[in-house]
Formats: C-alpha cells, structure tokens, sequence
C-alpha cells in the first residue's frame, strides 16, 4: 500500500510539474495563431473594439501583444500616440507610462528578489525597517499590531488609498521623497492589519523605501540592475533618459502642452520618478518577456529572476487574506480585476494602471495580453470597458 501510495503522490508531482516548474524555459518567438491552438479570425476581432474606441474618443491609439505557449501572435499599433499639440502615429515601439503596473513589475519582484536572498521576510514587521512607521489606533485608544510585509502587497495594511500630493508639493516643493515617506509613515491609518482590503498606492511607496533601506539602492537602481538588464528589457526603467522622448507616448495634457517621459502620478512626481507605486516606463515587447519568464517559473532563456515557488505564490490569492482577492503585488479576484475578461482561467492573473495601461497572465492557457494605451491624453479618455472586451477576445480564441 505503502509503494502504491508513493506511486501517486509521484504521478501528482509529474501532473503538477509543468504548471509550477514552466517546463523547458520558453524564449518568445513570432508565429501564427494557428500553431498553438487559437483561431486567427477569432483573433482578429480584437481591431473592431480597438478602432470603435478610439472612434468614440475613449483614447487616442494603442498596442497589444497577445503570445501563447512562447509564440507572439499578435502584435499591433492603433491610432496615434499624441492628437496635442501634433498628431503622431502610434508605432508597437512605443515607450508607455506604465503607471501602477510599476506595482508588481518593478517593486513586488524586487522585495521577493530580497526575501528570497534572505534579507526580508514577509512575516516581518513594517517597524523592523522603518520604525517610525506608526500603527492603527482604534477610536477607544486600542492600539492594533504593527502590519508585516505581506499585509503592504495584497493592500491590508490599513493605509488610506492615497494622500494630498499638492499640498505636500506646496509646504516642501517638488521633488520631496523623504518628506513623502514620513507623511505615509505617521498618517493616520484607517484600520488594523489584515482587516480590509484597500487599494493603497502608499504601502507600494512604503515597500520601495524597505527596499532602499535593505539593499541601499533606490528601486529604480535595484529594479534595473536586479530585473530589467539581466532579462534583456533594454526600454524598460525608471526616469527614462531624454533620447529616449520620441519614443515616449505622452500622457496627461497640461496647458497645452502633453506630459512627456515624466510620471503622471503626482506622489511618484514628489519620489522624483522613482516610486513603488508608479514611475516606471516600459513596452509591450519588454513586457512581453517579463510575462513569459512568470510563465516559465520565474526564468527567461539562461536568466532566472525568482524561484517557481516564489511566482506561485505572488500570482495566487495570498491565504491570509482570502478576501482582498490578492497576491503579492498581483490583482487575481479583487474589485479592480475586470482587465483579466470573463473567459480566461481561475489561474489569471494581471494588473492595471492609471494611464490606460494593463497586463494579463493565465498560466493555464500559456497566455499573456498586454494592452497598452495612453487614455489620459484625451479628456475623459477611459479603457476600463475595453480591456474586458480585449481579454474576452483573446480568451475565445484559444480553440485547442
């Protein structure tokens, strides 16, 4: 009995090692739909709703990139990257403001790139590495326990959502990082660790600087020389440098004249660019590659990232907060989760930003959408509603 017993927990292992270990590391190539199991015409409907929206004004152009199983099969450029003060064409070239994808991308793997090096854990305290920040204080004086690490990644940390960036910009000037980090350390937090889930752009400022004060170098720096070089993302960082402006899709319009390779985000504006929140730029085709070394367990080519383990876990709903509906840095269930359609697996997951942008990764299917867009160009611009149509799309073209 023992021996057969031992046979199917060998058997279970084998099932689950493709989905956990990624298999052989897959490198992206290009190739039709057809060779891995998706019907092209099917596919090819995503054009309709991208053209439809940019018809209705909803924003000025786009770039998606759909892969499957290591095989891009469809890449594409819609409408223009800027309508002010000229209109440009959008190329799939193009550079995007990637606004809160800044949050799993760049600042999640970072801190798990430092757990798994055994300088952080999740189970520790916030106070172990800045230790003014200060605890949630009921209205009868109790006094709830300090919120750990993990609590700042799924967003139940009891930090409110955001906080006024003009007046800081007014009382300390622009840029003021470590005025910022104070004012979030000691603002009063709206409820104990683990409570509830709100969505907080100050616990991924406040992980950032854990990851400063950890590795002495600012995310920007760790992100960069930790992620985004060893992986080959070459139009991929933080504060991208001025020859890199043509390439840039510019964002918010300000008095005429269009934000260009600057953060939108006002608080990543007071971080001078370099937030966990926001800051980083990014396209589809470096995207692309950041989604397939989740896919293949944390490795691209001969370059491992993070350990399968650790991708499981970030990409899973976190078990201690089954109710926030998320991972470590990732959005699998939440109330913000409509990018990830109606169709794909349960195993989805992805993230959103501000700026138009999204990513979405079913490791059931072998399947990533990037969508990338620059909606705040345009007054009242919004891709809430077409992400879901995108990803439905693409989900219903996965025939076999």
């Amino acid at each position: 009995m023992q021996n057969r017993n031992n046979l199917l927990i060998l058997a279970l292992a084998l099932c689950a090692t493709p989905v956990l270990w990624g298999g052989e590391p897959k490198v992206l190539r290009s190739g039709e739909p057809r060779t891995v199991g998706m019907d092209e015409q099917r596919l090819q409907r995503v054009d309709e709703v991208i053209l439809k929206e940019i018809k209705d004004r909803k924003l000025p152009g786009a770039v998606i990139l759909v892969a499957r199983q290591g095989v891009i099969v469809y890449r594409k450029a819609y409408g223009q990257a800027q309508v002010v003060p000229t209109p440009e064409k959008m190329t799939v070239d193009k550079i995007f403001d990637m606004a809160s994808v800044t949050k799993p991308v760049a600042t999640a793997t970072s801190v798990m790139i430092l757990v798994e090096q055994g300088k952080i854990r999740l189970n520790d305290p916030v106070t172990k590495y800045i230790v003014e920040f200060t605890p949630f204080v009921s209205a009868n004086g109790d006094t709830a326990a300090m919120p750990r690490v993990w609590h700042l990644l799924t967003h139940t940390a009891g930090l409110p959502a955001y906080t006024n960036a003009a007046d800081l910009k007014e009382k300390y000037g622009e840029p003021c990082p470590e005025q910022l980090i104070q004012t979030i350390a000691k603002i009063k937090k709206n409820s104990a660790p683990g409570e509830k889930f709100v969505y907080s752009c100050l616990g991924f400022i406040t992980l950032a600087e854990i990851v400063y004060r950890v590795s002495g170098q600012t995310i920007d720096e760790f992100a960069l020389k930790n992620i985004f070089e060893p992986l080959g993302m070459k139009s991929t960082r933080f504060c991208p440098p001025p020859e890199w402006k043509p390439r840039i899709a510019p964002t918010e319009v300000i008095d005429g004249n269009p934000l260009c390779g600057k953060v939108h985000d006002p608080l990543a504006q007071l971080m001078d660019g370099k937030s966990g929140n926001a800051g980083l730029f990014s396209t589809a085709d470096d995207l692309a590659i950041f989604c397939q070394m989740l896919l293949n367990g944390g490795v691209y080519g001969k370059t491992r990232i993070l350990s399968p383990l650790t991708v499981k876990l970030m990409t899973s709903v976190y078990p201690e907060v089954p109710f926030a509906g998320r991972g470590l840095g990732w959005d699998i269930n939440s109330a913000y989760s409509s990018n990830m359609g109606d169709i794909f697996s349960k195993t989805a997951f992805g993230h959103t930003g501000f700026t138009g942008t999204s990513v979405v990764v079913d490791p059931t299917t072998e399947t990533f959408v990037i969508l990338l867009t620059n909606s705040v160009h345009l007054s009242g611009g919004s891709v809430i509603r077409l992400r879901t149509l995108v990803a439905n799309i693409v989900a219903g073209s996965i025939i076999s």
